[in-house]
Parts: structure tokens; C-alpha cells; sequence
């Protein structure tokens, strides 16, 4: 499916699931390059960035724990020219569906440079992104407190699980957001020359955003690891418990059945 949107001179391509017609369109009225309209076609595993004479080409995947999807983590492909701006997904991703909407009332843009490039509508769509992260990490942290509220109200081997459960989420979460560390970094240092020396600023705000997100995962990781040891250690104690009651049990009873024998 392929919707546009167009503002202030920059348009969007949206595409969704692309069909092969869809992405030769594009291909030809952007002028893209063979290998990009193949990569659009079809998801792809490992995140990059690459500069081309007139766009850039990066893929970024981001967290979806919240989601009904196959995968915990979805993909898009942003293609990023002078006036356009084109983004590729393979199902359903709220933030650009919300996204498509500010866009249409033509208050995405406000106070950014929008005529001088599409940039700062990728920009301004990747904060939309890693915002959703962060909803992705309100709900891991709601599920910490959970946990916690239950460690210490006696029901230990219940939250073995969802200890379990946690911490493949944050995990997941990590191994979603870590490569963004490289692609930003790139952009930075190579976007200069594409975008022009007064963009670096937002994309040193992106690298900001990301490194946020990240710390906020790795606490995230280091409370699970606390909560974890916590409740092995109140699952010996009372297992501890229980061993003396029985042996205390198994002490008084058998003498009786000595007796009674």
C-alpha cells in the first residue's frame, strides 16, 4: 500500500508491504538506485546507512513488545532526499500512522527549517519513533513493579516466571536499540556534507534521544538482576523453612512410630 502526503514542498512516501509496482514507481520517479527498490521489497536483518549522490538510505528496527507481531521488533527504511522523504514497513506501526495524521494537518514541521530539507521531517519522525520506545519502557517498568509488589507479598515462585518474561523484554529492547548507537553516529559524521553543517544539532539531539532510551534499558537490567537475586534468595529462605518444619516433623514422629511398631 502506498500513500503520499505532501507539505511545504516535501513529500512522503508511506509504503506498507510494498508490491513490486509500487516500489518500481517510486524507484523511477525518485531516481533510485536497483539495489535500494530490492531492499525495499523485503525486510532485512541488520540495520545500515548508506549515502548515495541525491538520498541517503538507512534501515532501523525498533522494539514492538506491545504489539500482536510475529516479531518483537519492527523494521523501517527511510530513503531521504532533498524534497522527499520515503518510509518502508512490512505491517502495521502506530507512531507513523499517528504520525501521517500531524503530517496531513501540516504542524509536524512547524519551527524547523522544512523548505531547505526533508531531513528535518526524518527528524521530526524519529523522535515520533523513539518516543514510542519510551511507552515500550513505561510498560516494562510498570511490570518491575509489579514484580516487586509481589516479591514481597509471599508469592516468590509465582514471579519466577515473570521475572523471566521481564528480562527477555528488556533484553529484547537492548538488542533492538543497541544498533542505533553506529547508525547515528554515522549520520553525524557523514550527514554533514548531505544535510549542511546547520542540521548537526538535531542529529546530536537524536544520538541524545538515543542514549536516554538506552540508560533507561540498562536500569532497567540492573533492577531486574536485583530482583532476581532477591527472589532466589527468599525462595531458599523458605525453602529453608519448610525443610526444618518437616524435619522437625519427622523428629516427633518417629518415636510413634516406634512405639506403635
Amino acid at each position: 500500500m502506498l500513500n503520499r502526503y505532501t507539505h511545504a514542498g516535501i513529500t512522503w512516501i508511506d509504503l506498507e508491504n510494498p508490491t513490486t509496482v509500487e516500489v518500481k514507481t517510486v524507484m523511477e520517479e525518485f531516481g533510485l538506485n536497483h539495489f535500494v527498490g530490492e531492499e525495499l521489497l523485503l525486510p532485512t536483518m541488520k540495520p545500515r546507512v548508506e549515502f548515495y549522490e541525491t538520498y541517503l538510505y538507512t534501515i532501523l528496527h525498533f522494539p514492538a513488545l506491545r504489539h500482536t507481531h510475529a516479531s518483537a521488533e519492527q523494521e523501517v527504511d527511510f530513503v531521504v532526499g532533498s524534497n522527499f522523504l520515503i518510509t518502508t514497513h512490512y505491517d502495521t506501526i502506530d507512531p507513523l500512522h499517528t504520525f501521517s495524521k500531524v503530517f496531513e494537518v501540516s504542524s509536524v514541521l512547524e519551527n524547523e527549517e522544512s523548505d531547505n530539507h526533508a531531513g528535518y521531517l526524518f527528524f521530526a519522525m524519529l523522535r515520533r519513533l523513539y518516543k514510542s520506545v519510551e511507552h515500550e519502557l513505561d510498560s516494562v517498568r510498570a511490570d518491575i513493579v509489579h514484580i516487586e509488589q509481589n516479591l514481597f507479598a509471599g508469592h516468590e515462585v509465582q514471579m519466577v516466571r515473570a521475572v523471566s518474561e521481564c528480562a527477555r523484554d528488556v533484553l529484547n529492547l537492548r538488542q533492538t536499540i543497541e544498533p542505533h548507537r553506529d547508525i547515528l553516529k554515522t549520520l553525524e559524521q557523514d550527514g554533514i556534507k548531505f544535510f549542511g553543517e546547520a542540521f548537526v544539532p538535531y542529529l546530536r539531539s537524536l544520538e541524545n534521544d538515543y542514549y536516554r532510551l538506552h540508560n533507561h534499558i540498562m536500569r532497567h537490567t540492573d533492577m531486574l538482576h536485583e530482583i532476581h537475586e532477591t527472589n532466589n534468595s527468599l525462595l531458599s529462605t523458605k525453602e529453608g523453612e519448610t525443610m526444618r518444619v518437616l524435619t522437625t516433623m519427622a523428629l516427633l514422629t518417629f518415636p510413634l512410630v516406634l512405639i506403635l511398631e
